[in-house]
């Protein structure tokens, strides 16, 4: 399916000239991706944003601040979301005034994200291979499934984001639990 996407193949390409060791782009991308593709939609989704997560031992913002500029600079067009997991325990105790264990690597972040069937994860790998990163398995999103991750994610923050992502609406074959 990543391969027969000629719109996430650039992105991918463009996120791959970060030369970053552990990086992949998630959630809705993906999401949006194999749902279209479930659904036999012709035109796929429009991505509102694109997340671009990685996980550095470099924890300074300047250089989270420099991955997003540097994918500005090539593909301005995209409204990039540029995130080092290694610094998501930061962000929580600052916005969320909630204290969490820092992440140790990309799949420990992406194992957190708010719904099973968005914690996924593509790059694209020197030889263009596909490079998948999944800690939950795909059964969830393949299945068309929604489920609350309870990892990171409030009860309400799931439900908030099931409204406003408007998942049921989009992907009439989804199922909510």
């Amino acid at each position: 399916m990543v391969h027969s996407s000629p719109a996430l193949m650039a992105l991918l390409e463009t996120a791959r000239q970060l030369e970053l060791a552990s990086w992949c782009i998630g959630a809705g991308a993906v999401r949006s991706l194999v749902w279209d593709a479930l659904h036999v939609y012709r035109q796929p989704t429009h991505y509102d944003d694109v997340d671009v997560v990685y996980h550095d031992a470099d924890t300074s913002p300047q250089h989270e601040a420099e991955m997003l500029q540097r994918l500005i600079a090539l593909k301005p067009s995209v409204r990039w979301e540029v995130t080092n997991q290694a610094l998501v325990h930061h962000w929580f105790l600052t916005h969320q005034s909630q204290i969490v264990v820092p992440l140790d690597s990309l799949a420990a972040g992406i194992a957190t994200w708010p719904e099973y069937a968005t914690c996924v994860g593509v790059n694209l790998r020197a030889d263009d291979t596909i490079g998948i990163i999944a800690p939950h398995g795909l059964d969830d999103l393949f299945a068309m499934r929604v489920r609350h991750n309870p990892a990171r994610a409030s009860a309400a923050t799931y439900q908030q984001r099931v409204q406003s992502k408007r998942f049921a609406e989009r992907w009439p074959q989804v199922t909510i639990i």
